[in-house]
């Protein structure tokens, strides 16, 4: 059974990141996704605006100009048929709404402030100790997920202590890179 998480975050430059992140781990096997949306409210007008990682209008377009191609050439009018398949499929494909539900993003999105943007991400597995602490260092405000209290309690727990630790990290770095310009300053 996949989850359901939806992280909210400042500005969309994070959020694609985010994304990014998340994508980068399914190549490495830490996340097995169903599907992965950016959610942003614009500025200028507070319309919503969903980012899909795949574009099924395009894809649609790409697969019934091919099928289309070869049924055609059948008839030997192949330029009709790509043309009609291509049209079809693009039709299809607008149509076709798999993963996240795009009414329920844009509903949920609402409550985004302007400027603001969100990751919904639909998870059938993940590594969560490797994963949580990665994505963790992005900051983001966890709104809505479809784990159990207790499950949804510990991974904000999890990513809260990522979050201590990157901070602690960083300060340490700060520290040391002090120590460091002050030996130089009194050496010269």
């Amino acid at each position: 059974m996949s989850n359901l998480f939806v992280v909210a975050y400042n500005d969309l430059a994070t959020a694609n990141q985010v994304r990014a992140k998340v994508l980068s781990m399914t190549r490495e096997h830490l996340v097995e996704l169903e599907d992965i949306v950016v959610v942003e409210r614009r500025e200028s007008d507070g319309k919503i605006k969903l980012h899909q990682a795949v574009n099924h209008t395009a894809t649609g377009a790409a697969g019934g100009a091919l099928w289309g191609g070869v049924i055609g050439m059948l008839f030997l009018v192949p330029f009709l048929g790509a043309a009609v398949g291509a049209a079809a499929g693009a039709a299809g494909g607008a149509v076709t709404d798999t993963g996240i539900n795009d009414g329920f993003m844009k509903e949920l999105s609402q409550n985004l402030r302007p400027g603001a943007a969100a990751v919904f991400a639909l998870v059938k597995q993940a590594a969560q100790d490797k994963v949580v602490p990665e994505l963790a260092a992005f900051g983001g405000q966890l709104v809505q997920t479809s784990l159990s209290t207790e499950e949804e309690e510990a991974l904000r727990e999890m990513a809260q202590a990522a979050q201590q630790k990157a901070q602690q990290q960083e300060k340490a770095q700060e520290d040391q890179s002090q120590t460091q310009e002050s030996a130089r300053s009194a050496g010269a």
